[in-house]
């Protein structure tokens, strides 16, 4: 199966593993399973680390060299993700989360993810 993390489901992966579930850690340790991250999350590192948040205190360069060099895909930002945000259901409004949720639309991925708001659009995402 291929899983795109949400970021803070990425940020546990690469350095709180203790924060995610025996279960979710089962999935992303499965070989059989294709582990990917977004151009989002990153650029929602850079974003929310000049706004003072402790919780994205990590350094965005070193976690994606980190995460290529555990096999992880990259995916990037393309129109057709922009587009799909539009048909989106409002049910959660960050929007770092809301292409994430697009990507995996477009890209027919699975969005593991820890946020209660992001898991209300059922059928696009797994908790974490």
């Amino acid at each position: 199966m291929n899983f795109l993390l949400d970021t803070h489901v990425l940020l546990w992966a690469a350095g709180q593993p203790e924060k995610l579930s025996r279960r979710t850690r089962g999935l992303l340790n499965d070989p059989a399973n294709s582990l990917l991250f977004s151009a989002v999350s990153l650029w929602e590192i850079v974003i929310k680390q000049t706004l003072g948040r402790d919780d994205f205190n990590v350094d965005p360069r070193q976690l994606r060299r980190g995460l290529l060099d555990n096999d992880y895909g990259e995916i990037a930002i393309t129109s057709a993700h922009a587009l799909a945000v539009e048909g989106l259901p409002p049910l959660h409004r960050d929007p770092f989360d809301r292409m994430l949720l697009a990507q995996t639309h477009v890209e027919g991925f699975t969005l593991l993810t820890a946020d209660a708001a992001v898991l209300r659009y059922a059928g696009l995402v797994q908790k974490a």
